[in-house]
């Protein structure tokens, strides 16, 4: 999938602004996520998933930092995020599903630290952006 010019800097502006507040927006749209969807839980049961937990922000901030890391590569997101891929299709194994659950809560969380930037046009490149990374990792499940 391409992007347009326009996408392309409303992805590479928004993760500008992610970039040194990783941990703490990932931590944050992780517990979002346990909260709303208590059954993603079964993946992290040895974390301490208790608000602000260093499990969850250290776990949250590796989400984060691997999508600012893919929006460098917009024009090669597959060959970008195929180790990745491997590791989710291969060791951990997490329900495919769950990648559109997490990328909802990290639309939720951006949208409400950001608003002036996140715009519609902002939220529609940036929900485009996670679909599409959400389908590469699952991309090699069987």
């Amino acid at each position: 999938m391409t992007f347009s010019d326009a996408e392309k800097a409303a992805i590479v502006s928004i993760t500008g602004k992610v970039c040194g507040n990783a941990s703490a927006l990932g931590g944050e749209a992780l517990e979002r996520l346990f909260l709303s969807f208590p059954q993603t839980k079964t993946y992290f049961n040895h974390f301490d998933l208790s608000h602000g937990s260093p499990d969850v922000q250290k776990h949250g901030g590796k989400v984060l930092s691997a999508i600012v890391e893919a929006a460098k590569h917009l024009d090669n997101l597959e060959g970008s995020l195929s180790k990745l891929s491997d590791l989710h299709a291969y060791n951990l194994r997490v329900d495919p599903g769950n990648f559109s659950l997490l990328s909802h809560c990290i639309l939720v969380v951006l949208a409400s630290h950001f608003p002036a930037d996140f715009d519609a046009t902002a939220h529609a490149a940036f929900d485009k952006f996670l679909a599409v990374v959400s389908h590469i990792l699952t991309s090699k499940y069987r």
